[in-house]
């Protein structure tokens, strides 16, 4: 053992390749004992410091760092310097450094079984402190089960380097802990979690805007845009069941990116796609008064303008520098351009507000063209569709000669007619496509209910208003109809319990003003001209959905949903203490029917088709205001039962009695301002949802978003859920 051979001649203990000599081997054996005492002492440390002291012998090499840790022969040389053969396998740093010390594995050992003691008191302090380890998964597991890590829960678990150690100890050597690829803040994301993620969203909510391209890697997005990637993934941990939490502890940072990506003035097209779709799917919110999508569609459609989208085939005119795009670069630009419109239309048609949409020469209609500028089938019937409910907006709703903006009854009345046929056109052209997606189809006959919804504006004499009542009721069945037999096809194809849970803004929003078109008509005297009991059970599936369409608790659509079936509940008592009062004053029908015809009109008038969500709040506020306020905290966190509304008003409502005026109030109310509702009638009229409680004269009508206003306390909604609060920690409160 003291004399090494190798097939190269003999080499003497003094000129070997190891660093030491004879004399230290001699000296390793006697303190055995003492070699791997600590980390840097004793045993080949001790020898070496001692060999350094002495003069050394010409032709002695000194072997690399690497090599001297392992105690193995090495053939470094070092002039000129040459790696040795071992590290120029493994790829390691070969250096020779005169200061190095080994470290011995017993120290090393002892030091990593106290860092994995330290790392579970920190784990267990981190899960007092509220982090959440899904399935009890330890610590020294090699991967996370959702990939995702929380940078401030990492201060918890030490250095990575520790982490990096204790993997290497547990699992023989293998580093297998999971890598964080891509980090928002305190977020980090793994790269199965983001590829989990990005299929989510092609799977799920890129049916509903088909614009991007599901070929592309994430790290591709990522190059074109952080903001892309980080809505991409914001959008598709909506409904992230391998994490739950991920919407909430991504919604802080990713807000905060957002608007430092707008203050800095978006000057590509990314950005513009990044909006498009944060525009559809929103960040979930409590009250509309921290909605900012109207907001952010504006800065979508002007940061498009900006960089020349609507231009781009000009786009060096928008820019410092040329610009030579090919075909492929062309073709996105337009169809992000056609895109932005389609979302700018829907969002001003579902929040009841002016479209900043631009239908020019970029986005004409060139049939049989193939080219740059044509759109697939999907885009195209979808911008036809939002053109149409331009023109409805437009000419409806934006009259110069009205302070409210609203067009006359003959006018309108006339326009409906024009456009009635219009839609039948546009419906035809587009249902006869095959190669359209049921989607399609579900944003046609939204269309005809904002057509439709306008009747609400009418008067009593307006020529055709019982026409127009029944046309808007058969739309309204039309599109709930669609809803639901998408939504039973989807669940039949256990497609992720069904495709409204991923279905944009606008729809969700469309279905809440169906569902309110159907309170307010079953509660009036159109009551008896329609098949009440197919209203009543259609409106009951349309609250369940507009929950199942909720993404946290307590947020918006949940609570509309909330205070929908209250005021159902409430109509309902109403409606027996005035059918009681008509049979004992025996009132004629042809009276009662004179005197409620205009019951159903609008006096919220500038929301566009959505007047009718505004005006039916507005109403229940000036309940509210009138009687009191009423606590519905327990009716919020156990919701309400649309079939609660039994036989017996002591038990048909959930509502606090100081919700609910009595009973000779009512009586009075609607006999002597609006009349009350025929004895045969399903559902009389109810005064919240009728124009009895009018607004005391127009120097009432405050400039603020009513929604907003009864939802934001009048009746006490509780939304500081959990849920919720950490939205609002994390910055969208």
């Amino acid at each position: 053992m003291e004399g090494i051979h190798t097939s190269g001649g003999a080499a003497s203990p003094a000129t070997s390749g190891r660093p030491g000599t004879a004399g230290e081997s001699y000296k390793r054996k006697r303190s055995g004992a003492e070699f791997e005492s600590s980390p840097g002492t004793g045993g080949d440390g001790e020898g070496e410091e001692e060999e350094e002291s002495r003069k050394r012998q010409p032709g002695v090499k000194r072997a690399c760092n690497e090599c001297r840790q392992q105690k193995l022969r090495c053939d470094v040389v070092q002039d000129p310097f040459t790696i040795c053969s071992r590290c120029n396998r493994l790829k390691l740093e070969c250096k020779i450094e005169s200061n190095f010390k080994r470290v011995g594995k017993r120290s090393k050992h002892a030091e990593m079984e106290k860092e994995i003691e330290r790392l579970r008191r920190n784990l267990h302090q981190a899960q007092v402190q509220g982090y959440v380890v899904e399935d009890d998964v330890e610590i020294e597991s090699p991967a996370a089960p959702n990939g995702m890590y929380s940078r401030s829960s990492q201060s918890y678990m030490g250095s990575d380097e520790a982490v990096s150690s204790l993997l290497h100890l547990k699992q023989g050597g293998s580093y297998n802990m999971p890598r964080i690829v891509k980090e928002i803040e305190n977020v980090g994301l793994t790269e199965d979690a983001i590829n989990h993620l990005f299929n989510e969203f092609w799977c799920c909510y890129h049916p509903w805007l088909p614009f991007l391209d599901p070929s592309q890697t994430p790290e591709a997005y990522y190059q074109q845009s952080p903001l892309l990637f980080w809505t991409i993934i914001t959008v598709a941990s909506r409904r992230y069941n391998i994490d739950p939490h991920l919407l909430t502890n991504i919604s802080g940072p990713f807000t905060r990116l957002l608007w430092t990506a707008v203050g800095e003035v978006p000057n590509n097209h990314y950005v513009v796609k990044a909006l498009c779709i944060l525009c559809s799917w929103p960040l979930p919110t409590s009250t509309t008064s921290t909605d900012p999508t109207h907001i952010l569609s504006g800065v979508m459609m002007k940061a498009a303008t900006g960089i020349g989208l609507h231009r781009p085939s000009h786009t060096q005119d928008f820019s410092r520098v040329s610009v030579d795009l090919n075909k492929e670069q062309l073709h996105d630009r337009v169809v992000t351009w056609a895109v932005c419109n389609i979302v700018a239309q829907s969002i001003g048609t579902g929040y009841g507000q002016p479209a900043s949409t631009l239908y020019d020469w970029t986005l004409a209609i060139r049939p049989g063209e193939d080219g740059p500028f044509t759109l697939s089938p999907e885009l195209e019937a979808r911008l036809q569709i939002e053109r149409f409910c331009d023109k409805v907006s437009k000419e409806m709703y934006s009259n110069a000669s009205d302070p409210r903006g609203v067009a006359g009854d003959e006018l309108r009345a006339m326009l409906t007619r024009v456009y009635r046929r219009e839609f039948n056109e546009l419906k035809v052209s587009i249902l006869s496509q095959q190669n359209l997606s049921p989607i399609v189809r579900l944003h046609v006959v939204a269309a005809g209910l904002h057509l439709r919804l306008s009747a609400f504006f009418d008067s009593s004499t307006t020529q055709g208003y019982m026409d127009d009542l029944m046309g808007l009721w058969r739309a309204v069945l039309a599109f709930l109809d669609l809803v639901f037999e998408l939504e039973s096809h989807s669940v039949d194809n256990e497609m992720n319990n069904g495709i409204l849970r991923y279905a944009t803004n606008y729809i969700r929003q469309m279905i809440v003003a169906a569902c309110f078109a159907l309170l307010k008509l079953t509660s009036s005297f159109f009551a008896k001209e329609i098949d009440f009991e197919r209203g009543r059970q259609l409106f009951h599936r349309t609250i369940q959905a507009i929950r199942n369409m909720s993404i946290i608790n307590n947020d918006l659509p949940w609570r509309l949903a909330e205070l929908m079936v209250q005021m159902w509940n409430g109509a309902r008592v109403e409606a027996r203490s005035l059918a009681s009062q008509m049979v004992n004053n025996e009132q004629s029908s042809s009276e009662i029917r004179t005197i409620i015809d205009d019951s159903l009109q609008l006096k919220v008038r500038c929301r566009m088709s959505m007047s009718l969500v505004f005006d039916t709040i507005w109403r229940w506020r000036e309940e509210f205001q009138a009687q009191g306020r009423g606590n519905l905290e327990a009716a919020a966190k156990n919701p309400t039962n649309p079939e609660s509304a039994a036989e017996s008003s002591a038990s048909s409502t959930h509502l606090d009695s100081t919700l609910m005026p009595a009973a000779h109030q009512i009586q009075n109310q609607l006999l002597s301002a609006a009349g009350a509702a025929t004895p045969n009638s399903s559902l009389p009229s109810a005064s919240m949802l009728s124009g009895s409680l009018g607004y005391n004269g127009e120097s009432n009508y405050e400039v603020f978003d009513p929604l907003n206003w009864m939802l934001d306390g009048l009746v006490d909604f509780p939304y500081s859920y959990a849920a919720v609060q950490g939205l609002e920690a994390n910055g969208m409160g």
